[in-house]
């Protein structure tokens, strides 16, 4: 996908507002919206960072690989 896309989504809802939370379904469901590898990149190492939790950590790196998937 386009590149716009990722930093649309990073305008909206950026790391630090999407990762300040614990709330499972929230993180997920913002995961779901990224559709590029850099704007993963850019929540990963937010999150690498600030709080390095290995859940949202494994949620992102399955997300980057569904996307490499559907290339």
């Amino acid at each position: 996908m386009s590149g716009t896309g990722g930093s649309e989504i990073r305008k909206k809802l950026p790391p630090e507002t999407l990762l300040d939370t614990d709330q499972l379904r929230l993180i997920r469901a913002g995961v779901a919206c990224m559709h590029d590898i850099e704007t993963i990149r850019a929540y990963v190492a937010y999150e690498n960072q600030h709080r390095g939790r290995g859940w949202v950590l494994r949620l992102l790196a399955r997300r980057a690989a569904q996307l490499r998937e559907d290339r």
